[in-house]
C-alpha cells in the first residue's frame, strides 16, 4: 500500500540524504511531498549536486495528510527549527506516533520538537552532545530503530541502512 511521506527540506539539506531515501521511497511505490516556506521554489543542497522544487508551503499542510516524515540532514534542519511551523509540525507527527526517518542533522528539528527523550537514536557527530542533553539515549551505529517508529542514521554512509529500514517500516504499516 502507498504511503504519502512529507519532507521537512530547504536550502543547503545534504544532497544523498534527500535524494537516496526520497528515490528508494518512490522506486517502492511510495509519495515523497517536500514541504518548505513557499510552494514552488527551487531550492539547493549544500553540495550543489541536487536542485528540489518544493511541493507545498508549510501553511498548506497538516500531519494528518502523510504517513511517515522524513528529516534529512545538511544545514536545512537548523535554518527550519528556527521557525515554530516546522517544530509544530514535526511535534504533531510524534504525537500522532507516525514513523520519523532522520538522519544527519535532521533530528535537530526532533530535539527542538522535544521529542527524543527516551528514545534510541544516533546522530552526526556535532549533534550528539545535544541528543544526549535533550535526554536521548545514543547509540554509535549506523542506523536504529526505535519502536518501529523513529530510524536515525548519521552520516550518507549510513544511507543503505537508513532506506532498509525505513522501507521496512513503510511497507509494514
Amino acid at each position: 500500500m502507498s504511503k504519502k511521506i512529507a519532507v521537512l527540506i530547504t536550502d543547503e539539506f545534504e544532497d544523498s540524504e534527500f535524494t537516496s531515501p526520497a528515490g528508494a521511497y518512490t522506486k517502492a511505490g511510495h509519495q515523497v511531498v517536500t514541504i518548505d516556506t513557499e510552494a514552488g521554489k527551487t531550492i539547493t543542497g549544500k553540495q550543489g549536486q541536487a536542485t528540489v522544487t518544493i511541493d507545498k508551503a508549510i501553511d498548506d499542510v497538516h500531519p494528518a495528510e502523510f504517513d511517515a516524515l522524513l528529516l534529512p540532514g545538511g544545514h536545512s534542519p537548523d535554518t527550519l527549527r528556527g521557525d515554530d511551523r516546522f517544530v509544530e509540525f514535526t511535534q504533531a507527527f510524534v504525537a500522532l506516533g507516525k514513523p520519523v526517518f532522520a538522519i544527519c542533522h535532521g533530528q535537530q528539528l526532533l530535539i527542538s520538537a522535544n521529542a527524543v527523550r527516551g528514545r534510541k537514536m544516533t546522530t552526526v557527530k556535532p549533534v550528539v552532545i545535544d541528543l544526549k542533553n535533550a535526554g536521548a539515549d545514543f547509540y554509535d551505529e549506523e542506523v536504529v530503530v526505535d519502536n518501529d517508529r523513529l530510524v536515525t542514521s548519521r552520516t550518507p554512509d549510513d544511507l543503505p541502512a537508513f532506506n532498509r529500514e525505513s522501507l521496512r517500516i513503510l511497507n509494514a504499516s
